[in-house]
């Protein structure tokens, strides 16, 4: 990374932000009818009933970027050079969260319009349903229960991590001739024995915890919580006390717009803490020092902020992240990267207390769709046409498959991957072949085969949906499709019983 970080301490917090991207125009209605997957991930009734032409007192409601989408349907033929990897993730953001997945007060212009420019995908799922699993399964493109370090929900010490001698999507790309970074949030491991830089990505600059005071860094048990690496020199602490979304922001900037050895495909996670508690945004300095304060006489709790937040202090913090991804999405578009970068932006996991989930039940740590169901953004105009929806099922595991393909990368014989890559689906115009989704958390388990979502909860009953027609999880099929819901269950205990056992 560009050596001129080396004053930004000295930078003011107040200092002029840079543009963020516009609308394009809303691409015209008329297009084809969606399908009915597509059509549910509209969010209600008043998008369904803008999506179909409908007038009605609802449709008001409808997110004006449904209305011109068409489902996805790949554009074949084309060539392209290996593509830069752009891979971003918000943190703790729920499902409906974006204007373009159906929320009402929060405005999203600029992921809207990335959205635009590629496929939005309604159906779309986290590996886990919180922070480190998920982010487990991302890296190994493995489900989280493969590992040691994929069994904590989420990493809380450092106990545990990802073994440095695991490939990852970083370290298969790196071997492949991509250069690697990751910026933001960590969240596997700790140090002396845990990092990206041992794990396959040349660079980091972030923060290796869950969570962290956005101006301080400190962490929940008052540790400084910010470092910068590279494979060369090791880790070591980086001091800056400037609102966290904005310095990372600006790193990611940088790296966008420099040059790489051998004019090298790059591979970049950009893992925003945004909009993760505690509920900060940029210029609460009052609140931030209250917290601090809280930290250091020793309160453990304190950075959960129980006893704050809000829905308008929330939608500050989505609509902040919405202006973060738009200028670093123009600072690749003016180092002349765009057209053959792969952009993909999702959340790590479904939303916490202030988030916007609505039709979905649950939240974050639950398998509820609404703690698992993500918004999910694929931009790639080299190969990929814009204005598109997909209601294929997809999670986690399938994007780490499918960007070792297109980069030309194998998985390692000896680490299965348990994602199955979407390339073809993307660049080809094949089905996506038939799989079953698998999830497990402590105390709940879940497994969707197309429409069909097995859910044992906390109650520890055994439930039957049809997502097709109940994404809210209301209507209980067990009793009426037995054979289905015993074939389901006993898939999902067939994956489970491959993987590593919860610790006592």
């Amino acid at each position: 990374m560009s050596a001129q970080h080396g004053s930004s301490a000295q930078h003011d917090s107040s200092a002029p932000q840079g543009p963020s991207v516009t609308h394009d125009d809303v691409a015209p209605a008329g297009g084809p009818a969606l399908s009915r997957r597509a059509l549910g991930g509209a969010v209600g009734a008043g998008a369904a009933a803008a999506a179909l032409g409908l007038s009605g007192g609802t449709a008001s409601a409808a997110p004006a970027e449904a209305v011109g989408e068409r489902p996805f349907a790949a554009a074949t033929g084309r060539h392209a050079r290996r593509p830069n990897i752009l891979f971003i993730l918000g943190d703790d953001l729920g499902w409906a969260d974006l204007s373009s997945y159906g929320s009402t007060h929060i405005r999203t212009p600029n992921l809207d319009r990335l959205g635009r420019q590629g496929v939005r995908f309604t159906d779309a799922y986290s590996g886990s349903a919180t922070c480190s699993p998920t982010r487990f399964s991302l890296y190994t493109g493995r489900y989280p229960g493969r590992t040691r370090g994929g069994l904590a929900e989420p990493i809380a010490d450092n106990s545990e991590g990802l073994e440095p001698t695991h490939p990852t999507l970083a370290s298969l790309l790196r071997d492949s001739g991509y250069a690697t970074a990751l910026i933001g949030k960590w969240h596997c491991g700790f140090l002396p024995d845990y990092s990206p830089t041992k794990s396959g990505w040349d660079e980091f600059f972030g923060n290796f915890g869950g969570a962290l005071e956005y101006y301080s860094k400190l962490g929940g048990d008052g540790t400084y919580d910010l470092y910068r690496g590279s494979v060369r020199e090791g880790d070591a602490e980086y001091k800056d006390l400037r609102y966290y979304t904005r310095i990372l922001t600006e790193r990611a900037e940088d790296y966008v717009r420099e040059g790489r050895e051998g004019d090298k495909p790059w591979l970049l996670n950009l893992n925003f803490t945004t909009p993760h508690w505690p509920w900060i945004a940029d210029g609460d300095t009052e609140q931030s020092a209250e917290i601090v304060r809280r930290i250091k006489a020793g309160d453990a709790r304190a950075l959960w902020h129980a006893d704050g937040g809000s829905i308008a202090k929330y939608t500050e913090m989505v609509e902040d992240l919405d202006r973060s991804v738009g200028r670093v999405l123009a600072a690749l578009r003016a180092s002349g990267q765009e057209r053959d970068t792969l952009v993909f932006f999702a959340s790590d996991n479904g939303g916490e207390r202030f988030s916007y989930n609505w039709p979905l039940s649950g939240n974050k740590a639950s398998l509820q769709e609404g703690g698992i169901r993500v918004p999910a953004l694929l931009r790639w105009p080299a190969r990929i046409d814009g204005g598109q929806v997909s209601g294929e099922p997809v999670f986690t595991p399938d994007w780490t498959a499918t960007l070792l393909e297109i980069a030309g990368a194998r998985p390692h014989p000896a680490y299965p991957l348990d994602g199955t890559s979407l390339a073809g689906y993307l660049l080809r115009g094949e089905k996506v072949p038939e799989r079953d989704l698998f999830w497990r958390v402590r105390g709940e388990r879940a497994l969707r085969r197309g429409d069909w979502k097995y859910y044992r909860g906390k109650s520890g009953a055994d439930q039957l949906f049809d997502l097709g027609t109940d994404q809210r999880e209301q209507a209980d099929r067990a009793t009426a499709e037995r054979e289905l819901l015993a074939e389901l269950r006993g898939r999902w205990e067939a994956v489970n019983d491959e993987l590593l056992p919860y610790p006592a």
